[in-house]
């Protein structure tokens, strides 16, 4: 199931990124870059000559996490239990072979670091896609952390990832393929991420910026769903 109920969704227009609000989003919408397929899925697509959203120097086609009403969901972690899961295949990366298809990011407001906590990436490279985890210790790091979770998942196979943060600061993330091809990391997360206000994001994040429009990333999510209980 795809709840996009409490999801907005930013596509790389141009000449300046467009934000598709929850209620549009909910009422049909479609584009070059999000598609509605017969099966319930919906697909991601990212061209590099996009354009990008404020500090980003790459272009996106993502899902960022909303209330019902539509304004934005931004929360501590120790308020709640808070997941994330998605089943997806990715069909086609740029020539970097990198596409962010998962965050959990914080917000720029006072006294949060507006950086991402962590990214999941499928990285396509000698031929065999791999889904790594890129984790930030602390908030305002520059250095991330890159953890191989599964390896040997090809494009057009489909896999799932789960995302959890308890209230206690438990970091879990866990990602399992169609082909048996899986992996997990557990950790606890810093006391300096108590008081950053994080919100969840998915879709098509591209690491590249450089190549023709025919060049990006496309990436089709069967099952997405959040959670704070």
């Amino acid at each position: 199931m795809l709840d996009l109920t409490t999801w907005n969704l930013s596509i790389p227009t141009e000449p300046a990124p467009t934000t598709i609000s929850t209620q549009r989003l909910n009422d049909g919408y479609e584009s070059r870059y999000f598609r509605r397929n017969s099966d319930g899925s919906v697909t991601f697509w990212v061209p590099v000559t996009g354009s990008t959203t404020a500090d980003a120097r790459y272009p996106r086609s993502e899902l960022r996490e909303t209330k019902h009403d539509g304004s934005l969901n931004n929360w501590q972690h120790a308020s709640s239990d808070n997941y994330l899961s998605a089943v997806l295949k990715v069909e086609q990366v740029p020539s970097s072979n990198k596409v962010v298809i998962g965050q959990i990011h914080s917000t720029d407001v006072p006294g949060s670091q507006n950086d991402p906590l962590l990214k999941v990436q499928y990285h396509y490279r000698r031929g065999i896609g791999r889904v790594e985890l890129l984790l930030r210790a602390r908030p305002g790091d520059s250095e991330v952390q890159n953890i191989l979770l599964a390896d040997n998942i090809q494009l057009g196979e489909r896999f799932g990832y789960d995302l959890r943060v308890t209230p206690s600061g438990r970091l879990g993330v866990a990602v399992a393929s169609s082909e048996g091809d899986k992996g997990t990391h557990y950790r606890q997360l810093s006391s300096h991420w108590n008081t950053q206000y994080l919100y969840f994001k998915a879709g098509a994040y591209i690491q590249d910026n450089a190549g023709p429009d025919s060049e990006g990333g496309r990436v089709t999510f069967h099952h997405l769903n959040s959670l704070h209980r």
